[in-house]
């Protein structure tokens, strides 16, 4: 295949993949409202999520952090394997995605760990 019938192909399953998301995301929610509707409750009353901001205030405090954490390593333990001679060979780019992905699992496991300390709080009093 030649490289403008790649970028079709590429465009059309991109424009499927779209559809198909959005087609899913309406048809969960419509079984969501159904399900609530059959229940007895409103579903046009937003349901509370407490610890939404503790948790996306975790994340991106983890992540950050294990950004900050892959740019010490870099430019202190692991100089000399992706610098030469003052350009950048990026040899040390995976540590990047590795402790930001790793700073921001962390983030979420704190977050779950105040949350369920919080519901068993409530449950015990």
């Amino acid at each position: 295949m030649e490289t403008s019938q790649l970028g079709v192909l590429w465009l059309i399953l991109t424009c499927l993949g779209i559809c198909a998301l959005i087609f899913g995301i309406r048809y969960m929610r419509n079984k969501e409202n159904m399900a609530m509707i059959e229940k007895g409750q409103d579903p046009r009353i937003n349901r509370p999520a407490p610890f939404r901001s503790l948790k996306w205030g975790l994340l991106l405090t983890g992540a950050g952090l294990g950004l900050f954490l892959a740019y010490l390593m870099d430019n202190t333990l692991l100089y000399r394997i992706g610098h030469d001679h003052d350009e950048i060979n990026g040899a040390n780019v995976s540590v990047y995605f590795a402790l930001i992905a790793i700073g921001g699992g962390l983030g979420l496991i704190a977050s779950y760990r105040i949350e369920k300390k919080e519901w068993l709080d409530k449950e015990n009093k």
